[in-house]
């Protein structure tokens, strides 16, 4: 019996008993291996350790009502880090190796998948390195294929609860042509230093700005930003930002409620016109946004008046979280059941 309390839980890392393994050597991928190591033995000249070669992802199980534990749209994290891998030269990993990966590494760790109702989900971690060894600039000629499960809680402490983040300048998370629209380790290194200033400030997390111009928001944090205006979802257009399959789901639900969606460049200044804001992501789901500070300029822009999420996040919220859950008919495919 597991002594944990699931309703408590941190998003953080928590030992289960076993993750997989594969490796991409001689070109070809070998078979999945089962370990009950937390560690990783690696060549001191391997490229992830050099040269970034890394890339990584995050999906969640749910312990649904009829008992059964459902994948929330694997699809789409195997189809990301294929992308994340042709965008850094690493070998891409097939979605049927990917799938069963997920499937054995969760089944594996059953008992650890929180119980319905507790708020709490497993966190599935793939994840991608360079493992070969190489002295000069160049990709790895073999990877490592990983993945690891953890149960979690929120990723922001207050939940479904509004937050207060700030606007800085002086940092950027990825440049256009760079990697921000990839899910690789270095982009979240280059975020460091403005998301710890920004909790130290008492802020959940900063949001860059475009590193062109510093005139149009991009990633809120290690989340996508979105706001509703009237009858319309809106969500930021740009090439530095990592496509957030959970804002893809939302922009889904908001048409299938009737809403018009736009992707399109937003200004700071929008954002004195927008009804509601929020940060979207595999982690927090949805983290709805009471104030929005502008660290440079002072100015604040402040939503969630009552205190409580507005009206449209909130029913966003809880369709996505029903169909995750089993709860509402999953009309889209969305999800997966493990056996």
């Amino acid at each position: 019996m597991l002594n944990i309390d699931w309703k408590n839980l941190p998003f953080g890392y928590v030992k289960t008993d076993y993750n997989v393994r594969c490796y991409w050597r001689n070109g070809q991928w070998g078979e999945l291996e089962v370990s009950s190591s937390e560690t990783v033995n690696i060549h001191i000249a391997a490229t992830c350790l050099h040269y970034g070669q890394e890339a990584f992802e995050g999906l969640k199980a749910f312990r649904c009502k009829d008992g059964k534990v459902r994948v929330f749209r694997w699809e789409e994290n195997a189809k990301r880090l294929r992308n994340s891998a042709d965008g850094i030269l690493m070998k891409s990993v097939p979605d049927k190796l990917f799938k069963e990966a997920m499937e054995l590494a969760v089944k594996l760790n059953m008992h650890y998948v929180p119980p319905q109702d507790t708020g709490s989900s497993l966190y599935i971690r793939p994840l991608l390195i360079g493992s070969g060894p190489k002295v000069g600039v160049q990709p790895a000629d073999e990877y490592l294929f990983m993945i690891f499960v953890t149960p979690v809680g929120p990723y922001f402490k207050e939940g479904f609860k509004p937050v207060n983040v700030q606007i800085i300048r002086d940092y950027d998370r990825a440049a256009p042509l760079g990697t921000g629209h990839i899910k690789v380790g270095g982009n979240y290194a280059a975020s460091l230093i403005a998301g710890e200033r920004a909790h130290h400030e008492g802020y959940s997390t900063a949001i860059f700005l475009d590193a062109h111009e510093k005139k149009f928001i991009d990633e809120a944090g290690p989340a996508n930003f979105f706001a509703i205006k009237g009858n319309s979802y809106i969500t930021p257009q740009s090439k530095s930002i990592l496509p957030s399959i959970t804002n893809m789901s939302l922009r889904t639900l908001a048409e299938d409620m009737g809403m018009k969606v736009e992707l399109k460049s937003i200004t700071v200044e929008d954002l004195a016109g927008f009804d509601e804001v929020g940060a979207c992501g595999t982690a927090a789901v949805i983290s709805p946004i009471k104030k929005i500070q502008d660290r440079d300029t002072g100015k604040v822009y402040e939503y969630c008046k009552d205190g409580n999420a507005g009206p449209v996040s909130t029913k966003l919220y809880n369709r996505l979280r029903a169909i995750q859950s089993g709860e509402e008919p999953d009309k889209f495919g969305w999800t997966h059941v493990i056996e």
